[in-house]
């Protein structure tokens, strides 16, 4: 690992003259692994301008050259996928097979990029009127930017920028400063699959940085994820700044679990939604919502749940990781704390939790709530951490109306036997990710990541086909070609007359 981040601007990885740095904690140990620029003013700068002037070339590209760009990428990706895994793991603080899976699912975005040329299909209808025909071309933007947060610093990136640079954009990517190292490695090899220099742009820092790049004139568009808190802020900023956005961000995802279900079934499929990536991810289920007699289940829940233990990266038995920093681990535990005090039950406490070896990692053991009512903190809250909160319902129609009254609708999913019940839930949940027996339901990337209400901002999800919207612009031309030589005329001074 390098002692000392750079930066990547117009295809050169440069040290940052900054005098600010930040240290890179591994959450396990909380030793340095290395430090991270808060990049100048002028460097920023630099970064736009590099990626403002490859837009002027890259926009001309063949579009099947760009989409073979993006098969030599996804080709080196494939062949670096345990690399990328464990550096991700040790960036992280993830488990192993949880990192690897997050650089799959990302390569998986970069295989939809691969298929551009049929993305960016327009529209034709010939002859609309006497001897005119119209159509359609989709254009891309310029400089589009995307801001991405510490728990998939694989994945999201690749959610962005290889769609973007595929559509003709160039690109400035602002990864989370406590997870630099993957997103770097990222693009190293994205520059080794042949993208020309400009293309795609890495500059690290925080709160200052992410205003500069908001404000920048140069900058078209903008992805972010992140908590509820910052993507407002971003997604009126930005908008503000007359930028298209789209904002992913809070959840509080629920899991509605009918008597009829298979009962094993279910209660595994909780232990991995529940506390998997240490509950860091805006798809965790942190609601399981029991309706009628399922809540008898709620106690062998709780049994199975505790027999997944936290470990460091390289641990084969651990289920999850440390929680990112101390920090994290605190508001956690605050959290925790307060669902005690609020009274709900707290049938498992991972509070005290200690990894042999480990004495000063971020580590929560798995937590569970049961008697949690809609008041209460903990329900209210995104906690992004490894607790469950356990609730009852008498019916599948009360399920979907606790649901439904929460502000957030990124993701929930619900286990029965019953195609009558699925139906229902389906249609009614105002949820943008919904699963019918899959706890977390992530969409492939051919489909769009759908989040609902306060979830989102924007008008366009990430990837699938909304994403090839959002990081372009339509073109509608209407086309007169006469054969023969026109016969004179007079003026045509009405837009009717102009189309017959």
């Amino acid at each position: 690992m390098p002692a000392q981040v750079p930066l990547f601007i117009n295809g050169e990885f440069i040290q940052s003259s900054s005098q600010e740095w930040l240290p890179v904690l591994d959450p396990a140990t909380q030793a340095v692994l290395t430090e991270v620029p808060l990049a100048t003013a002028d460097e920023v700068d630099v970064a736009v301008a590099a990626a403002k002037e490859a837009f002027q070339s890259w926009r001309e590209v063949p579009v099947p050259e760009r989409a073979r760009l993006m098969l030599r990428y996804q080709a080196l990706l494939k062949a670096h996928h345990d690399e990328l895994g464990e550096l991700l793991a040790r960036d992280t603080g993830k488990t192993f097979e949880d990192a690897k899976g997050d650089v799959w699912r990302g390569i998986e975005v970069v295989e939809h990029a691969a298929n551009i040329p049929s993305l960016l299909m327009g529209e034709t209808v010939e002859n609309v009127a006497g001897g005119i025909d119209s159509y359609s071309l989709t254009q891309p933007l310029g400089v589009c930017l995307g801001i991405t947060p510490f728990n998939f610093p694989a994945m999201l990136p690749l959610w962005m920028f290889p769609l973007a640079i595929a559509c003709g954009n160039t690109f400035v990517l602002k990864p989370s400063e406590q997870v630099p190292l993957t997103p770097m490695r990222l693009a190293e090899l994205f520059a080794e699959a042949g993208a020309p220099e400009g293309v795609l742009n890495v500059v690290h820092g925080s709160v200052p940085q992410v205003d500069q790049l908001l404000a920048h004139p140069d900058i078209q568009a903008v992805s972010f994820v992140g908590s509820s808190r910052v993507g407002e802020i971003i997604y009126r900023n930005a908008t503000a700044a007359g930028k298209r956005v789209q904002c992913m961000m809070g959840a509080k995802n629920h899991m509605v679990i009918m008597p009829d279900a298979d009962k094993d079934g279910v209660l595994n499929a909780l232990v991995g939604a529940s506390v998997g990536a240490a509950g860091q991810r805006c798809m965790a289920i942190s609601v399981a919502l029991f309706v009628g007699e399922a809540a008898s289940w709620i106690p062998e829940l709780a049994e199975r749940v505790g027999k997944a233990r936290p470990g460091a990266w390289d641990d084969a038995g651990a289920a999850y990781g440390p929680l990112i920093s101390t920090a994290a681990r605190d508001r956690v535990l605050s959290l925790i704390a307060k669902g005690k005090e609020e009274g709900a039950t707290c049938m498992l406490d991972g509070s005290d939790c200690v990894v042999e070896g480990f004495p000063d990692g971020n580590w929560i053991g798995p937590t569970i709530f049961s008697d949690v009512t809609p008041d209460m903190t903990i329900y209210k809250e995104e906690i992004f951490g490894p607790v469950l909160c356990c609730m009852q319902a008498d019916t599948l129609e009360a399920a979907i109306a606790q649901i439904n009254s929460l502000e957030v609708g990124n993701g929930t999913s619900i286990f029965t036997a019953s195609g009558g019940a699925a139906r229902k839930f389906q249609h009614e949940v105002a949820v943008g990710n919904v699963g019918i027996n899959i706890p977390i339901p992530v969409p492939l990337p051919f489909f769009n990541f759908s989040g609902w209400r306060g979830s989102f901002r924007g008008d366009l999800h990430p990837y699938g086909k909304q994403a090839v919207r959002f990081y372009t612009e339509t073109k509608t031309i209407t086309a007169r070609w006469r054969h023969a030589e026109p016969e004179a005329a007079g003026s045509e001074p009405n837009m009717s007359i102009n189309l017959r």
